[in-house]
């Protein structure tokens, strides 16, 4: 009750474009703005800007259909054979960050359900899906990397509580993953996601970790140099780069191990 009295539901910022995941309308209105705006568009838009319109579109039609997600992996997790007899079977349940994992784990009982542009509200509906279900021994969460463009950290806190609260009743232990920091040596990232808000989060991430019994993975600070996201391990300042994500992967596999012992 101490963290979550601490949290309270001060804005970290008014909406950015990931609400709803675009911006404070609804899918649906964002959807149909797009439609109307693509064939103009398409006119005189460079292929690149088409494209990326597109997918856009693509994204707020799938977001109608599934906003939770469930349908991401829906069939591979159905199936997803039951744990074998001491197997450390392990969920990664995450965003970008997860999802865009290079080499993740080969050969190991590890299970990577990231989904891009996903909040920990979009994580909590398919908590039960992609992890309860799945019987792992571990969940490793990263969310939040999206919810400071358009949450408040007390919802986010709620999000965390109850994902924790379903994981802990079935018996799976937890890791919580920081944040990974930002830079703008290749392009702005930190207008959207503001330094001082990732290492907020981050801070109420350790605090909350310690407080339920987690692990603590501090991808952070393995990352950055300063405040900002170490050049070489990273290729645009918002995603780590395989050098970065071969560090997380060393401090992870760590994170799991002491998890599995608590």
């Amino acid at each position: 009750m101490g963290v979550r009295s601490k949290v309270g539901r001060t804005p970290w910022s008014a909406a950015g474009p990931l609400a709803s995941p675009l911006g404070c309308k609804s899918s649906g209105s964002v959807f149909i703005s797009l439609l109307l705006t693509l064939p103009l568009a398409a006119a005189d838009a460079p292929p690149s800007r088409l494209e990326a319109l597109e997918r856009t579109v693509e994204t707020q039609r799938r977001l109608l259909k599934d906003w939770g997600g469930l349908l991401r992996y829906g069939s591979e997790d159905s199936e997803l054979p039951t744990p074998k007899p001491n197997e450390n079977r392990v969920i990664f349940l995450g965003d970008d960050v997860t999802l865009n994992w290079s080499d993740f784990f080969t050969g190991k009982p590890y299970f990577n359900r990231g989904i891009e542009q996903q909040t920990s509200a979009q994580m909590l509906i398919r908590f039960q899906q992609d992890v309860v279900a799945l019987k792992p021994k571990v969940v490793v969460i990263q969310a939040g990397f999206n919810d400071i463009v358009v949450n408040t950290l007390g919802v986010s806190a709620d999000n965390y509580y109850s994902m924790v609260q379903l994981a802990k009743a079935n018996g799976i232990k937890v890791v919580i993953a920081s944040l990974t920091p930002v830079s703008d040596f290749y392009k702005k990232q930190t207008g959207m996601r503001p330094v001082g808000k990732i290492i907020s989060m981050n801070g109420w991430l350790s605090e909350y970790a310690a407080t339920v019994g987690a692990v603590y993975l501090n991808y952070y600070a393995a990352l950055a140099t300063g405040r900002d996201f170490n050049k070489d391990l990273t290729s645009d300042g918002l995603l780590p780069n395989a050098a970065g994500y071969k560090i997380m992967a060393g401090l992870a596999e760590k994170a799991i191990a002491e998890a599995l012992t608590k």
